[in-house]
């Protein structure tokens, strides 16, 4: 059920002495959180996010024995870069997630060769249709800017991005900040999510995070949570 309001963000606070620490309690969480999805209705679907954040949790989820073959992941974001690019979120989860227990998962990628990120976007749109939506769980990051998914400040196409009434499953992001076009799942379809968990570590990204919930503040990742109908898990380590 939707707010009468949206105006605060709601979130619950984890924070941990160490990365290791926020890894396992994190992966945990999201683990039982696949358990159940897969207990109530057969299978779960996980997005994350990708970054130099996430490797430790990964791996960490990666070895946990849950029902891997009816789990589907994909991506919150993408570059358009192919797999093989050092930048490619798919890389990173191809390398660090999709392993051990975890390689039973079928995962779904955002980028596929196109002649435009708009075409790709297009065919995804399309394609992704087929999941099991709603997602089960999403794990999101946060860049200093106050950006999460591929939601840059500087977006052309912000408001599209950010509407809560979309009905897209996967639209292009068009950025300077962003270094390259992207691809990402709106704010409708991530705060549509069971579980929705936000993944920071380090002093500058729980100044950021803070700065961001202040009063007047306009920052994507407060948009984020002031539309989601639950809390929003913070999963935080310095």
């Amino acid at each position: 059920m939707a707010r009468k309001q949206l105006s605060e963000p709601v979130y619950n606070w984890n924070g941990f002495a160490g990365r290791q620490d926020l890894a396992a309690a994190l992966a945990g969480n999201v683990a039982a959180r696949l358990t159940k999805a897969i207990d109530e209705r057969g299978t779960a679907l996980l997005a994350v996010s990708g970054g130099t954040t996430p490797a430790k949790f990964f791996a960490a989820l990666s070895a946990i024995p849950i029902a891997w073959n009816k789990v589907t992941v994909t991506l919150v974001d993408e570059r358009f870069v192919p797999a093989s690019s050092p930048r490619s979120n798919a890389g990173l989860v191809a390398a660090n997630l999709l392993q051990n227990k975890a390689a039973a998962a079928h995962f779904v990628p955002l980028y596929h060769e196109a002649a435009s990120i708009e075409t790709a976007a297009a065919a995804d749109d399309a394609a992704l249709k087929a999941l099991p939506w709603p997602l089960d769980v999403v794990v999101l990051g946060m860049g200093g800017d106050g950006h999460t998914a591929s939601f840059f400040p500087d977006a052309e196409n912000l408001g599209d991005l950010l509407d809560p009434a979309s009905s897209r499953i996967v639209l292009p992001v068009h950025a300077a900040s962003a270094g390259e076009p992207r691809l990402t799942l709106p704010l409708a379809r991530i705060v549509d999510a069971g579980f929705i968990a936000l993944h920071i570590e380090g002093e500058d990204k729980r100044t950021a995070f803070d700065g961001a919930m202040g009063p007047g503040a306009k920052k994507p990742i407060r948009k984020v949570l002031e539309a989601a109908p639950t809390s929003v898990e913070v999963f935080w380590a310095p």
